[in-house]
């Protein structure tokens, strides 16, 4: 497989997949993208056409099914995740899913049952990219105990600004479309989760300050997802979050604000306005704090496709992000959506 040339189907040609994915494996040696299918035969011919792809196939099965095609990237909405994984993963083709994972963490589950099935088989999440090139400077300088013990991690994400309520619905907005994904909740936790591992227990509260939108067809449709959500809780490992994510606050300071505190440091990683996202620490004898230089050969970046098409050749595994570590990030959005709905704290990780 090493040199073997991989044919790659695409099954979903959204915003991510024409940016990212179908440029990324086209720069990939030996892999050639064969088809694609969009939701219309004209979008699907679109996107073949912009990127030279030779064929349009007429559904996604017809994709999966195919005896000649390889690995297949899925980049549409979580409905389908799991139902196009588990089908491509039962026809031992390879798999690069978009995020998040699925509804919900038994179609995760479900999806990771059948990678286990398939274990000569690669699957793959898209990983929450927005970290990247910091994740490793912070794993190594809380390893290395630059911030002692964690007391609490306590974080802040703001998108958009004061509320819209004549924006019109999105499929985000649409819970049988995105299931209990809510707004960038699990992008975060799924950056968080590398720095100081998971949460054990969760409590959230939350609104849906714009509490209906018109749609299309000039119906009004209630909002039952969430665009203002608290969660605190336990980590793991000891310590405490507080966790808040906002598409309806104006002025805000800052869109990102997550600060790491610990018996002997504090991390922070900041984003205001247009500005670059930028590190800063500083440690118990320090004045406060101060940006923290990223060592070159630490700065992580954006290298998905390189990373699924080696990975089916044999020359490195999945690091970002493996099925089993996004059915945590699975198990926990479940979490807080229990907690929302029942006003109780949830223990994980869920029990079936």
């Amino acid at each position: 497989m090493s040199t073997d040339k991989i044919r790659v189907g695409v099954i979903g040609a959204g915003g991510n997949t024409t940016k990212l994915h179908i440029p990324g494996l086209q720069a990939q040696e030996g892999v050639e993208i064969v088809t694609v299918v969009n939701r219309t035969p004209e979008s699907s011919q679109r996107v073949a056409d912009q990127f030279g792809i030779p064929n349009i196939s007429p559904d996604w099965q017809a994709v999966v099914e195919d005896p000649d095609i390889d690995a297949v990237c899925i980049g549409t909405w979580p409905y389908m995740h799991a139902p196009m994984t588990i089908a491509a993963l039962i026809e031992e083709k390879h798999v690069l899913c978009e995020a998040r994972m699925a509804l919900n963490s038994d179609e995760g589950q479900a999806m990771l049952d059948a990678a286990r099935q398939s274990p000569r088989c690669i699957a793959q999440i898209v990983p929450a990219p927005h970290t990247l090139e910091f994740d490793q400077t912070i794993i190594d300088m809380i390893a290395d105990g630059y911030i002692g013990e964690l007391i609490t991690l306590d974080a802040r994400i703001v998108m958009a600004g004061f509320p819209n309520p004549n924006s019109a619905p999105t499929w985000r907005h649409d819970r049988d479309l995105s299931g209990n994904n809510i707004m960038a909740m699990g992008i975060w936790y799924e950056a968080m989760m590398r720095w100081v591992g998971p949460m054990a227990n969760v409590f959230a509260t939350g609104q849906a300050v714009v509490n209906h939108r018109i749609n299309e067809a000039g119906h009004r449709v209630a909002m039952t997802i969430p665009d203002h959500v608290d969660i605190i809780g336990k980590m793991e490992q000891g310590g405490q979050i507080r966790f808040n994510v906002s598409s309806v606050i104006g002025h805000a300071p800052a869109g990102v604000d997550v600060t790491i505190f610990g018996t002997e440091g504090t991390i922070r990683l900041y984003q205001a306005g247009g500005d670059p996202m930028t590190l800063f620490a500083g440690q118990r004898d320090d004045s406060g704090l101060s940006e923290v230089s990223i060592d070159p050969a630490k700065k992580g970046g954006w290298r998905v496709e390189e990373e699924f098409i080696n990975a089916i050749r044999g020359i490195e595994e999945i690091t970002h992000t493996d099925l089993t570590t996004a059915v945590k990030y699975m198990e926990w959005t479940d979490a807080v959506t229990q907690s929302l709905r029942t006003g109780q704290s949830i223990t994980l990780p869920l029990m079936g």
